[in-house]
């Protein structure tokens, strides 16, 4: 069978579809990622890994099934599957205000995707941990590693709990096997994942393994995997772990430490753990460490009771963090968080000045840290080519696939003997470039070799 499959939300939702995806590969159907208006090669069937973690997300999801509904009934499509954390949030409401949905599907249950497809032909269906097929566009050279699910940390704006239900941690040997598998399949460059990776193993071996686990990635992956680390809470991230990045050979140095927040008190209403000075050390060692260390955060103003002062302090920090990258998110208040409910609760013009503010802080910050590689050489993971004006775009050890700049690198093209001429380069290859340029966000050099 023909399946059409969109997939929304994070990094986390896209290692779930890729998952899907591969079952459905495996299970014999053909997935495809586009809607043919010819009834004669149309899919039969819509399946939407659907995201459900803010309002905005709940929004965009419900009008994609909208979309399908409307397909269905002109007969363009014959079944609509829907799946993930947009059911796993709204549950049987769902079921009621969108009665054209053949299937709803929690988070994780993907075999009853295949199941309903193939009735109880359970030969054709795989359960492999490892097996994952591709998303349209994504390359096989940069794979997201998933090594846990849900959370434990009850942030009192955040709805994953509700969502996704307490951390639960993938032990270490299947994750170091999916890894094998992914670097088989082409992987360079293998970014773990999970809503707080500095949490793995608590659940399955009553400590937090995430040292450990690295330490068997260093050892069972081919030499030249880069390792990239994301969603680390900055309360488990010590000047020894910064140590253990920093001396790796494939660990990158790069960290993802999402800290929300400087202010105590807004720290303690938002149910964080941790302080401000421990988060403005972490950030200071590690450029202490190495001045070229990379370091990305997100923050998040207009949280209920946040004063002036408080968000003052986060224009503090990052004029003293120097950080390479910085996402600032305006505060939502989610239905079913408690944060909803706070008193306090700031109006949406204060939440954009403050923002706007930040960001405008943040941009000067990131274009004095990208010149300082200037005449430098960096190792770049080649994404696409782009053959007429010869650049190859891709990213360095600082860029994190889909949230981070790129490096444009120009090179020439070599000459065939038949006179035609060809790449030097190809996508999901490293090449290493000689940055002569940058702005904000992006850096452009000349190939140097590959």
């Amino acid at each position: 069978m023909k399946v059409f499959f969109q997939s929304y939300g994070c990094a986390k939702n896209s290692v779930d579809s890729e998952k899907l995806v591969g079952l459905l590969n495996a299970a014999g159907h053909e997935v495809v990622f586009e809607l043919n208006e010819d009834l004669s090669n149309q899919a039969e069937a819509a399946v939407i890994n659907t995201c459900g973690f803010i309002e905005a997300a709940v929004k965009e999801n419900v009008n994609a099934i909208l979309s399908l509904e409307a397909l269905k009934t002109k007969g363009v499509i014959k079944k609509i599957i829907v799946a993930g954390c947009l059911f796993n949030r709204y549950g049987e409401a769902l079921r009621k205000e969108i009665p054209l949905v053949d299937l709803w599907v929690k988070s994780e249950d993907w075999d009853a995707v295949t199941r309903f497809l193939n009735g109880n032909d359970k030969a054709k269906i795989s359960n492999e941990h490892w097996v994952r097929g591709l998303l349209k566009d994504n390359l096989p050279a940069s794979r997201y590693l998933k090594i846990s699910e849900g959370c434990d940390s009850f942030c009192s704006y955040c709805t994953i709990p509700s969502i996704r239900g307490r951390a639960r941690s993938i032990p270490i040997g299947q994750i170091a096997e999916e890894a094998v598998k992914l670097c088989e399949g082409g992987a360079k460059e293998l970014c773990l994942v999970g809503q707080d990776t500095t949490l793995y193993g608590q659940d399955i071996y009553g400590e937090p393994k995430l040292e450990e686990l690295l330490a068997e990635l260093e050892k069972s992956t081919p030499e030249g995997i880069w390792i990239r680390l994301l969603y680390l809470h900055p309360n488990r991230v010590t000047r020894r772990f910064i140590d253990k990045v920093t001396e790796s050979s494939k660990i990158l140095s790069y960290l993802d430490i999402p800290v929300q927040h400087v202010s105590g008190q807004i720290l303690q209403s938002m149910n964080r753990i941790g302080d401000e000075s421990h988060i403005r050390d972490i950030f200071r060692y590690a450029r202490e460490n190495n001045k070229l260390f990379a370091l990305r955060t997100t923050l998040m103003v207009g949280f209920p009771g946040e004063t002036d002062l408080h968000w003052r302090r986060l224009l503090d920090f990052l004029e003293e963090a120097q950080i390479d990258r910085v996402g600032v998110f305006e505060y939502s208040p989610e239905e079913g968080t408690k944060a909803a409910s706070f008193p306090g609760q700031i109006d949406r013009k204060t939440k954009k000045s403050r923002a706007s503010r930040l960001m405008k802080l943040q941009s000067q910050i990131s274009t004095v840290r990208q010149r300082l590689f200037i005449g430098k050489t960096l190792k770049i993971l080649v994404e696409s080519i782009d053959a007429r004006d010869k650049i190859a775009w891709g990213r360095s050890y600082r860029d994190a696939p889909e949230v981070d700049g790129f490096v444009g690198t120009h090179f020439k093209r070599q000459k065939e003997s038949e006179g035609k001429s060809k790449s030097v380069i190809k996508a999901g290859e490293f090449i290493y470039s000689k940055i002569s340029d940058s702005t904000e966000h992006d850096m452009f050099g000349e190939i140097v070799s590959k």
